[in-house]
């Protein structure tokens, strides 16, 4: 889709969203505005009809509490009073049929009030024949009254206009203040010539006082306009709301306390003249401020529709404005983007290459060339600056690029320096093999020396390997288990008998990870020998925790300050590049580390010890385990044959090969100071199975023969065939003779000799 049909696209969206917010504001207003009229339409159908009813019942209350006190009243002015009521009630009726189903809450207030307007006649007969109490007729008039108040305040419950719901709170407050002074009225006449209240009544009575004047005062006058607020004010001033305020106070303070109740003052003889001077003025009041609600009602509505009609125009004029302004900002916005178009292409297809061709020859770059960031505000201007940016941002990384290819060169040059030192030891190693050649055990040492060094050679190599990227291989087939791959990770350490290992739990490592976790072990044993005391020891210890094997290396070194051990543990967690390599050629041995946890899966953490050197704690992941397979008891061993016992063993023997786990390598053992051996890794020529006791199981069954005695050991037992004969002359072995194969046949004897002393060993613990 071309861009200009987009930008058209992006103006008709916004466009069409405007037509449709307007449509629906003014559907909204529309809806509101008949609301509003219907409201009206019903107020003034009901309004009028409702608050006569209102009054009839207050006046017929009055006057069923008065006769029921004793006051004296006749027939006829009792029928008059109710005559009136149920006139008014059947032309609230008539209205509320005619204005038509309102609301669902205002038509089950209206039900509610029709219902109590039928149960009236039950009522009345019930106070006639006088059942039950004066209470409870009191109350049926007081709720019926409140009913209709709920009605008419339901009636303008939904509007959404803030000025005439507040308005209509104002007449419903209104009502219920007249209410509460008719319920006054009430109370008094049902005091009646003894002047005496029950204690009940006397508290509504005093309940009323307070509420109307709370509400005239709080509620009412307030939010009155002017005009009203001049009126209350001359109501209130006038001698009959005086003469009612006074009865009132004087009730309050002067009334006594009797046995059956409270006895009112004779002041409230006064009472219904005052009355009769302000109801009808507080009643024009309330019905006035009706009308003038209806009425704002009714103006409200056409102010909304006039806002419509407003609305309308507005929009379609503002629509026209957005179509104009469109058309011209795409064409402006178009021929910027062509331009940019050209300086891109400009950059990309001559520029940019001729700049990566000077950096790939090594040749400066000139900056001027290309693109610059000028800072622009505009849209179009910021991609063409961040085009610039990406320009800079691609030349930065062809000059990081040759950067690391530089440094990568620099480390190759490194790991080659290290590992010819290591040559040129070996070279001269052999060159002291050759001048002392000879039949004395010392050359199995120095074997063993020259063995270590090219150990030390190899992981050199492989560090490289690491670093660039590549696998070490793994010939290794088979588990092997934590004692094991201490002993071997120890191996490759020059100074490996300061490493005292400790396997704390039985458990195998699967052989595709061997090499690997061998190598991370090493590098960090390699650290701890060389950055610690030449006579201090070094612990590596092993145990089974929730995350999987925890190998912990704890060295005896210089205190280390939090700040050094966050950053050894940030190489530990990220590969850096090549010109960081190069710049710390020296410190090659995390960087290996790290690359190698992160292909494990592993967590390596330094920390400072609790004796003061460091702590690395290396977690492999417990995928990365199986369980160490037991090897069968032996059944039988051929007996210990004589062997000369004058043949001398190495001063310090080792064996290049795995052997089995001596009684230190088995979980919460120390190794012995002197036992650690150096292994190398070479799985294609797997070291021979140890040859079976040939004991009886020290676990017999009860009732058996009794335990043997354990066999004794005969010295030079078990050396290899060709130790065991007599050493020559030295004049007559010549260094030449024996071939390279010859000799690692000789080891390889040798070492099956010494693997099944240590099985024997093993196997002697009780």
């Amino acid at each position: 889709m071309r861009l200009r049909t987009l930008l058209v696209l992006l103006a008709l969206v916004p466009t069409a969203a405007m037509a449709t917010q307007v449509a629906v504001t003014a559907d909204r207003l529309l809806a509101q505005s008949g609301h509003l009229r219907a409201d009206v339409a019903a107020g003034e159908r009901t309004g009028p009809p409702l608050h006569t009813l209102v009054a009839a019942l207050q006046t017929e209350r009055t006057t069923t509490a008065a006769r029921w006190a004793g006051t004296a009243l006749s027939e006829e002015a009792v029928r008059a009073r109710r005559a009136a009521t149920d006139d008014a009630a059947d032309a609230f009726r008539r209205a509320t049929a005619a204005a038509g189903a309102g609301t669902e809450k205002s038509e089950r207030r209206l039900q509610e009030v029709l219902k109590g307007l039928d149960d009236l006649d039950a009522y009345r007969e019930r106070a006639d024949a006088r059942i039950g109490s004066a209470d409870s007729v009191i109350v049926f008039y007081g709720d019926l009254i409140s009913q209709m108040i709920r009605y008419f305040q339901d009636g303008f419950s939904h509007t959404e206009d803030a000025g005439l719901t507040q308005e209509s709170r104002v007449v419903v407050t209104l009502f219920s203040a007249a209410e509460m002074v008719a319920q006054e009225d009430t109370y008094l006449a049902l005091a009646g010539p003894s002047r005496e209240l029950s204690t009940r009544r006397f508290a509504d009575f005093v309940n009323a006082v307070g509420a109307h004047r709370h509400l005239y005062d709080r509620w009412i006058v307030p939010y009155l306009p002017t005009d009203e607020v001049d009126r209350f004010t001359a109501i209130t001033g006038s001698e009959g709301w005086q003469t009612k305020t006074r009865i009132e106070n004087q009730v309050l303070s002067d009334h006594k306390d009797t046995e059956s109740g409270v006895r009112l003052p004779r002041s409230i003889t006064g009472w219904a003249a005052a009355h009769q001077k302000w109801s009808a003025q507080l009643d024009a009041l309330n019905t006035d401020r009706t009308r003038a609600l209806l009425a704002h009602g009714d103006a409200r509505a056409s102010e909304l529709e006039a806002q419509v009609a407003r609305l309308i125009a507005v929009s379609g004029g503002a629509l026209l404005i957005v179509t104009l302004v469109v058309v011209l900002t795409t064409r402006s916005v178009l021929r910027r983007l062509r331009v940019l178009h050209e300086r891109t292409v400009t950059v990309a297809e001559e520029t940019l290459p001729g700049v990566v061709a000077r950096l790939q020859q090594g040749r400066p770059v000139d900056d001027t060339a290309l693109p610059a960031v000028r800072g622009e505000r505009d849209e179009v201007g910021r991609v063409g600056d961040a085009f610039a940016r990406v320009v800079a941002v691609s030349v930065d990384g062809h000059r990081q690029l040759a950067a690391e290819r530089q440094g990568f060169g620099m480390f190759a040059a490194g790991i080659a320096s290290r590992t010819g030192n290591l040559v040129s030891r070996q070279l001269a190693l052999t060159e002291e093999l050759q001048d002392t050649f000879g039949g004395d055990a010392a050359l199995l040492a120095q074997l063993m020396r020259s063995d270590q060094l090219t150990v030390g050679m190899r992981r050199q190599i492989e560090n490289l390997l690491i670093l660039a990227g590549g696998e070490i291989p793994d010939p290794h087939t088979e588990p092997m288990r934590v004692a094991d791959l201490l002993r071997e990770a120890a191996a490759e350490v020059e100074d490996f008998r300061r490493i005292d290992r400790q396997a704390l739990d039985e458990i195998s490592v699967e052989p595709r990870v061997i090499s690997q976790i061998s190598h991370l072990l090493a590098e960090l044993l390699d650290n701890a020998t060389r950055f610690s005391p030449p006579r201090s020891k070094v612990v590596i210890r092993a145990e089974l925790v929730a995350d999987g094997l925890s190998v912990e290396i704890e060295d005896r070194g210089p205190r280390v300050t939090p700040a050094r051990y966050a950053e050894m543990n940030g190489r530990l967690h990220s590969a850096p590049p090549y010109s960081v390599l190069a710049e710390n050629a020296h410190r090659l041995g995390l960087f290996v580390v790290g690359h190698l946890a992160d292909r494990l899966g592993a967590t390596v953490t330094l920390r400072r010890s609790v004796y003061g050197g460091t702590s690395a704690v290396v977690i492999v992941p417990r995928d990365l385990l199986v369980p160490t397979e037991r090897e069968p008891e032996p059944d039988a061993a051929p007996a210990p044959a004589p062997a000369p016992a004058s043949v001398p063993l190495p001063a310090e023997p080792a064996t290049p090969g795995p052997r089995p786990a001596a009684a230190e390598d088995r979980p919460g053992t120390a190794p012995r100071a002197a036992d650690p051996l150096p292994v190398r890794r070479n799985p294609a020529r797997p070291a021979p199975e140890p040859p079976s006791a040939g004991r009886p199981s020290p676990d017999r069954p009860d009732g058996g023969a009794t335990r043997p005695a354990l066999p004794e050991r005969v010295p030079q037992t078990h050396m290899a065939e060709q130790l065991r004969e007599p050493l020559a002359a030295d004049t007559a072995v010549a260094p030449d003779e024996a071939t390279p194969q010859e000799v690692a046949d000789a080891w390889d004897d040798y070492e099956q000799g010494t693997r099944t002393v240590e099985n024997e060993l093993r196997q002697d613990q009780p």
